[in-house]
């Protein structure tokens, strides 16, 4: 998903830059910065989700020790 945004506030910026529009090129900056933030969120996301199994099949491995 950020990625996009990314994506969108550098050519935002490009265009400011051809333009020698600095409101475009400022808006872009935030739009990249708002991508980025967006992507390192998802990832934060997606390792806590794997830490959550990780955790949930070890104490199914407990569970079946102690069942023993």
């Amino acid at each position: 998903m950020g990625v996009m945004e990314q994506t969108k506030g550098k050519l935002k910026q490009a265009a400011g830059d051809l333009t020698d529009n600095e409101t475009l090129k400022v808006e872009g900056q935030a739009q990249e910065h708002k991508g980025e933030e967006e992507r390192k969120a998802t990832q934060a996301q997606a390792k806590a989700k794997a830490h959550e199994k990780k955790a949930e099949m070890h104490e199914q491995v407990q569970d079946a020790a102690e069942s023993a």
